[in-house]
């Protein structure tokens, strides 16, 4: 039986609690608690309720706008990664709100997954970013699965990020891309984002005055089109739709960007098949 390669994941949060308890069983559970590694942004934060179960470090906020606060995180996060390598094998990097996902066809636990043997220097999931349809669902509990109450997603270049890294890298901003490195996406894996999860909440989240202070207003306006999307565009089937939407962002790629995918236009609005309904 092929040994499994030890796995350490690393996030970041400020301002988004909400998600942070979640991430913590998700991935603690996958990959042991002890692997997982947290970085709290602002002492005037409170930790989440399960950060004594993990590395959680609790750091001096330091103002910056949107972008370049985006980028000092990541570079942040990029060089604590290689440290960790000294350790580890593989690291995935992400932000709290986000989750990487096998899918449930591939009869294998995501850890026995990661440890095949890979050509690449990353890896990226397919970026699927999970809205709530407020017409048709209601706010989100916090204790069942995600995926049994929210039904929709959007396929979405911008979350196609390659969250796994299997060797020291440099992730750029939003880990939107790896700096100098080619892009590979598995067929295999996605990464459910939630960040609109919960209308109430991320509208909530919105009227944060440090937050609009340091220029996220656009950023907000732009993200909240989705909720109106979920409610005025017919979905396709999601299996459809995940193996078009792969090609295409492979192959269509820019010269001048050929480390992210190719933008995605047109309705990349899904239903979720139901087999994910129990995983997150």
């Amino acid at each position: 039986m092929k040994k499994k390669k030890s796995v350490a994941v690393i996030s970041m949060v400020r301002n988004d609690i909400f998600f942070a308890d979640k991430w913590i069983m998700y991935y603690g559970t996958k990959f042991g608690f002890e692997n997982l590694y947290l970085f709290v942004d602002g002492m005037d934060q409170k930790p989440p309720n399960l950060a004594h179960k993990i590395n959680c470090f609790q750091i001096a906020h330091v103002e910056y706008s949107r972008a370049k606060g985006d980028r000092k995180r990541v570079k942040y996060i990029s060089k604590f990664s290689h440290d960790l390598f000294e350790k580890y094998e593989i690291v995935l990097a992400m932000d709290i709100d986000e989750f990487l996902v096998l899918d449930p066809l591939i009869k294998m636990s995501l850890s026995d997954y990661l440890s095949s043997d890979f050509k690449s220097s990353s890896l990226s999931g397919l970026g699927l970013d999970v809205g709530q349809h407020t017409t048709l669902e209601g706010p989100i509990d916090l204790s069942k699965p995600f995926l049994s109450q929210r039904a929709f997603a959007q396929v979405s270049d911008r979350y196609t990020k390659p969250v796994i890294a299997l060797k020291p890298l440099e992730w750029g901003s939003g880990f939107h891309r790896i700096k100098g490195k080619n892009f590979t996406i598995d067929p295999n894996l996605f990464l459910f984002h939630f960040g609109l999860v919960d209308y109430f909440k991320a509208k909530e989240n919105s009227k944060n005055q440090q937050l609009l202070s340091s220029g996220w207003k656009r950023h907000f306006d732009r993200r909240f089109l989705l909720f109106e999307i979920l409610k005025t565009q017919d979905p396709h089937e999601g299996d459809y739709f995940f193996k078009k939407a792969r090609m295409y962002f492979k192959k269509r790629r820019k010269w001048y960007a050929w480390n992210k995918p190719a933008t995605l236009k047109g309705n990349t609005l899904v239903r979720i098949p139901q087999r994910f309904e129990t995983l997150v």
